[in-house]
């Protein structure tokens, strides 16, 4: 391969003063995203970056690979909700470039689905994406919310689900890194999330009479706090209430308020901040809220709904327990909840009461609700979950009313098999001795003796669990001899409130520390060794591959690092990163200034230091974590390293990690073709899936 151009970044120091500690660094300049210079320093690191893929002599039979995997025919749904008799469904199905909007007559026949609303026929470029979708209740419309370019801005529009066509104005501005929607029962209007200020968010609730009618606001607070309210709606089955849960920021504190949706109904708070009720859903007379409140495991209390109710007058009916109430769901005469250990997971169901009912079978090392599909009412009789583990292919269930548990139709299908390869649940110990769960998916008799290649991911943060997940382009690695390990670390939610709360704020080194021994078991097991060992993360994971690889810049050979946080002390002076202090601190607290300062990636760069080989994705729209952080944290690492290991820079004109399948496939051929040339592996074409 040809040496890459040196692309010297200017160093112009800037220095701020927190609590009376100067920061000093040289690269400010870079987050203006419009000055010539930052223009031109991009430019000539994308053309380092595509020389450095140019000159890899198999990447082109990577990417036939890649694109055989990802755009084969395949199909699976990713939502699943109802409208009267009706059922619709986020639909993927390769080799379209965004998932499309069908209806459903029934859950299991596919072949009757009919297409509502399709992206790639709206914009034949695939730039635009749905966002999320309500139907009304009687499944005679359908609101969704569209936005362009990756930029999550979505506008609100309604189509008539027999004819496909749009209905009335789009609303702009309702999806902001999230939005919602809650019907009036008649379907005559609707409740909607909106951002007042679309430079700050300031989320609000407003409502939309179809028809002339101008919209109106519905609810301005009372938030926790209004600059970074949250707000998620949904309306009861009987169509009498409305629910408002407000998630302050991004740290996992909500509010839930109700209103009848009565003409002249107002909202009250049900529960606030202290209560620690983070998920609610409608039964037939009640409200169900599953509450952490001196059950850092979860337990289910019953309100019954009169106006004016708080949570102080519910029931306990599901205490905790050992496992972890990850998730609810209510049908007419029946409590439906998802307990977690650790990651896998398993469905309880109980009477309105508490009543315990049959176990429900779950295939073992599955997951049935995740951050991206979480247990779905179907109507009031019946819950759907989406089943799947590392090695079988999603498939929806439906139980309800007088019908048991049971698979549907709505399957994943897909050429890729992973049925062959075998999930192994290890442990390694953290620096505090508490032991972290680690999943180790790889070929049958794959020697333990530190030649195997690995990769390891992992998360950790905002509660979120990484659960079991079939993941075809996981074959890339596996196909190779590869070992596929991803870790459950501390900041997610795998193991309750308590493991995620010691991963956040003040204990967010626990996080470091747990990748790290992982790292380190996989060494020290022989599953892999540290020259054949590649570690990948995106966003908060992205932040957890810059502090590991500035900790420990021996853990890995080569590092991907997918739209990261790198600077954690100005990452509050963007819009979103304002949502996200609930988890990370700000600067503005003493205590947490000094734990975001001795952990921030950027700032924790030492000259002279022979880092890994590392690549620094971004999206040029990105509103969640803007580019900047990746751009400032590759000049900052070219210009310290002493090894000869290339720091690239890699950028998409999309957003968070939200590009059409054409970028996924290109985005993913140069991850691996980036881990495979720097662990020597080469490329072996292999067999077809």
């Amino acid at each position: 391969m040809s040496e890459l151009p040196l692309v010297r970044a200017l160093r112009v120091p800037v220095t701020d003063t927190f609590h009376g500690v100067d920061v000093t660094e040289d690269y400010r300049w870079l987050e203006d995203a419009s000055s010539e210079e930052t223009i031109a320093w991009t430019k000539a690191q994308q053309h380092r970056s595509r020389i450095y893929f140019g000159g890899i002599a198999w990447r082109d039979a990577l990417r036939a690979r890649v694109e055989q995997l990802l755009k084969s025919e395949m199909t699976t749904y990713k939502r699943l909700l109802s409208g009267g008799s009706t059922f619709f469904a986020l639909k993927v199905q390769t080799p379209r470039q965004r998932p499309f909007l069908v209806a459903l007559t029934g859950l299991d026949d596919p072949a009757a689905e009919r297409v509502v609303v399709d992206p790639d026929v709206i914009d034949p470029s695939g730039e635009t994406s749905i966002d999320f979708f309500v139907p009304s209740p009687d499944g005679k419309q359908v609101a969704v919310s569209l936005s362009e370019h990756g930029t999550e801005d979505g506008s609100l529009h309604v189509y008539d689900v027999e004819s496909g066509k749009a209905v009335g104005e789009p609303i702009p501005h309702v999806n902001l890194m999230g939005g919602s929607v809650a019907w009036r029962l008649d379907g005559s209007g609707f409740w909607y999330t909106r951002c007042a200020d679309i430079a700050g968010f300031r989320q609000q609730v407003w409502f939309r009479e179809l028809g002339d009618t101008p919209d109106r606001v519905d609810l301005a607070g009372p938030f926790a706090d209004e600059r970074i309210a949250e707000n998620y709606l949904s309306a009861s089955p009987d169509g009498r209430w409305v629910m408002d849960r407000v998630q302050k920021g991004d740290g996992g504190e909500w509010q839930v308020f109700l209103r009848s949706q009565g003409a002249g109904g107002s909202w009250w708070q049900v529960a606030g901040i202290p209560d620690k009720c983070v998920h609610a859903g409608f039964g037939t007379d009640a409200l169900y809220l599953l509450s952490l409140r001196d059950a850092p495991h979860g337990k289910v209390l019953r309100l019954l709904l009169t106006s004016g109710t708080t949570v102080a007058s519910a029931d306990e009916i599901v205490p905790a327990g050992d496992t972890v109430i990850e998730d609810l769901a209510v049908t007419r005469d029946t409590v439906w909840v998802v307990d977690m250990d650790g990651g896998p997971q398993q469905v309880r169901a109980f009477d309105t009461t508490g009543g315990p009912l049959p176990l429900v079978e779950i295939p073992p090392m599955s997951s049935v609700s995740s951050y991206f599909a979480r247990l779905s009412t179907l109507g009031q009789d019946r819950v759907a979950w989406s089943c799947e583990s590392f090695t079988e292919p999603a498939a929806w269930w439906v139980a309800g009313h007088g019908e048991a548990p049971r698979p549907t139709e709505l399957r994943t299908t897909t050429p890729v098999d992973l049925s062959g390869y075998e999930v192994t649940r290890e442990f390694a110990t953290s620096k505090d001795g508490t032991r972290i769960p680690l999943n180790v998916i790889a070929a049958p008799g794959t020697p333990r003796d530190g030649t195997a290649p690995a990769l390891l991911t992992a998360y950790g943060g905002y509660s979120i669990s990484l659960v079991p997940r079939f993941d075809p382009g996981m074959l890339l690695w596996l196909e190779q001899g590869g070992v596929y390990a991803v870790a459950n670390i501390r900041g997610g939610g795998e193991f309750g409130e308590e493991w995620h709360h010691a991963g956040r704020l003040a204990t967010k080194q626990n996080c470091f520390d747990d990748f790290i021994a992982c790292a380190d078991h996989l060494h020290t097991s022989g599953i892999t060794s540290r020259e054949r060992l590649a570690i990948m993360g995106g966003s908060n994971g992205g932040l957890l591959m810059g502090a590991v690889l500035t900790q420990r810049p021996d853990i890995a050979r080569a590092v991907v690092a997918a739209v990261p946080v790198m600077d954690s002390l100005r990452a509050e002076t963007t819009t979103n990163g304002r949502f996200n202090t609930p988890e990370y601190g700000t600067v503005e607290d003493p205590e947490l200034f000094t734990v975001l300062l001795a952990y921030s990636p950027y700032h924790n760069v030492v000259d002279g230091t022979a880092y890994p080989a590392v690549l620094l994705t971004a999206g040029q729209n990105d509103t969640r974590v803007d580019a900047w952080h990746a751009k400032k944290m590759t000049a900052r690492l070219q210009e310290a390293t002493s090894s000869d290991r290339p720091v690239l820079l890699r950028l998409e004109s999309t957003g968070h990690l939200a590009g059409s399948l054409n970028q996924a496939i290109d985005e993913t051929t140069d991850w691996h073709a980036f881990l495979f040339d720097q662990l020597g592996l080469g490329y072996r074409p292999s067999a077809p899936a």
